[in-house]
């Protein structure tokens, strides 16, 4: 399963998002594309704050998720979260509450994590992170 962090999805809501971008998502089956409930938080956020709030939310509402599924924060993530919080501060790494919770729902369902954000992510143990937009920046 690829989970897509909420860069790759504002990357594809964009009024011409990168069809090398668009190309390599489609090639995956659908029931393999996952975003979290972190993410959709998220891209909630942006759309508010954006001077283009109800084109980004009826893209949110009507391309987004009823295309891709939406993993909870549930009980095992929230074990992970905890667990890999406390290890990455005893190491005095610092990583954003959101993009832990992000890693460790990927971690609790075992899934592939596609960024453009490999700063922050390739920090938490055992999460396997792909920057999907290097090429289109």
């Amino acid at each position: 399963m690829i989970v897509f962090d909420t860069d790759v999805i504002s990357f594809v809501l964009r009024p011409r998002p990168p069809t090398g971008l668009i190309g390599r998502i489609g090639r995956l089956d659908p029931s393999a594309q996952a975003t979290t409930s972190i993410n959709v938080g998220e891209l909630v956020y942006g759309a508010w704050r954006s001077s283009q709030k109800e084109r980004y939310l009826k893209a949110i509402n009507e391309h987004v998720l009823p295309n891709i599924v939406v993993l909870p924060f549930d009980f095992r993530a929230a074990i992970i979260f905890g667990e890999t919080r406390a290890v990455l501060e005893k190491e005095g790494i610092s990583v954003s509450e959101p993009d832990l919770r992000i890693a460790a729902i990927c971690l609790s369902k075992k899934a592939v994590l596609a960024t453009g954000n490999l700063r922050h992510f390739s920090k938490i143990p055992g999460l396997d992170v792909e920057d999907w937009l290097a090429p289109f920046r």
